[in-house]
């Protein structure tokens, strides 16, 4: 299915034309809805904190959480005390729930329990925001809190914006969903704080940003095994499996096999152990946390960290403090 809506969104599929009337009722029902916002209908609670919101306007992948972990480090380094909050995309949770270091990713989501698990940062996850940004305010200290994903959740305030873009795919056919891969119009650029443009050429006001891979390892916990150059299999269930298929290829992992999965997929231990009997299998951080309670000696996973210029962090840092001493003294609760 997923590689059906790559060649729709992305390819020039001629199925685009027959979903174009779905796309026209999905633009009219978030047109109402973020009308309803505006004309103050439905009115967005304001935190007491700032609130960033780091997401894209297209579905899939595009590098969301490893700017969400960069964020995390950088506030952290300038003496903030950051917290995050999700969705939990994939899992249903009833209410609201703090993510643990060892939470599993079927109980909070992969994106979640990867996060966690690099950066022991408070999390929270939960289908409404708005709760999810409350408990966590409620249980700890933070002074800033991170969204992932939510550029269309509009129930929650929000001070700051920024979108990731993939810079090799970009807007795909710049169609609303389901006939491409937009949530929102490109309209929506016009009133974002940054587009950090993931791995491609930067147009216009965007900012560059790019992963970088760190060395492979194993998905097994507390395992103290070396990787040993060899042949192996790569597998993803990400929204863009040939980017990390093709990033392997070009550090020079010499690959037999490649296994692209569903974007969330939760994986079947015999059909990965099978996958690997004849060689080392590798896999993306998000996978990993899907995998490690039932992890082979010979899986691993490639870690892979945020690069963006001294420049985006100053702007950033710069327009976080104005926002927090716009809200000194200003009212809380709804705006």
């Amino acid at each position: 299915m997923q590689a059906l809506v790559n060649k729709i969104w992305y390819q020039g599929h001629h199925a685009k034309w027959l979903l174009l009337p779905l796309s026209a009722l999905f633009w009219l029902i978030s047109s109402v809805r973020r009308w309803a916002f505006k004309l103050g209908f439905k009115q967005a609670q304001v935190l007491d904190v700032p609130v960033v919101i780091v997401g894209n306007i297209t579905a899939g992948g595009s590098g969301k959480t490893p700017t969400v972990i960069y964020l995390i480090n950088l506030l952290r380094q300038q003496g903030f005390t950051p917290g995050v909050i999700s969705r939990g995309y994939g899992v249903n949770i009833d209410g609201v729930k703090t993510v643990k270091a060892t939470a599993n990713a079927a109980d909070v989501g992969d994106e979640p329990a990867m996060i966690v698990a690099r950066t022991q940062v408070p999390m929270v996850v939960g289908a409404k925001r708005i709760d999810a940004a409350k408990q966590l305010l409620s249980e700890t200290n933070v002074d800033v809190i991170i969204s992932d994903d939510g550029l269309q959740h509009y129930a929650l305030a929000r001070d700051i914006e920024i979108n990731i873009v993939d810079g090799q795919r970009r807007y795909g056919n710049q169609c609303l969903i389901p006939a491409g891969p937009l949530r929102e119009g490109l309209w929506r650029l016009n009133r974002i704080d940054w587009v950090l443009n993931n791995g491609g050429k930067v147009q216009g006001n965007e900012v560059a940003m790019s992963l970088m891979p760190a060395d492979l390892k194993p998905v097994k916990p507390n395992s103290t095994q070396q990787w040993q150059p060899q042949v192996a299999i790569a597998m993803a269930g990400i929204g863009n499996p040939q980017r990390f298929f093709d990033s392997l290829a070009s550090q020079g992992y010499s690959l037999v096999q490649t296994k692209a999965f569903e974007d969330h997929q939760a994986f079947d231990e015999n059909e990965l152990k099978q996958l690997s009997q004849q060689h080392p299998l590798i896999m993306t951080e998000k996978d990993a946390v899907k995998c490690r309670d039932f992890a082979q000696d010979n899986w691993w996973y490639l870690p892979v960290n945020a690069k963006l210029n001294t420049e985006f962090d100053t702007a950033f840092l710069n327009r976080l403090n104005q926002v927090i001493k716009d809200k000194q003294g200003n009212l809380h609760g709804v705006r």
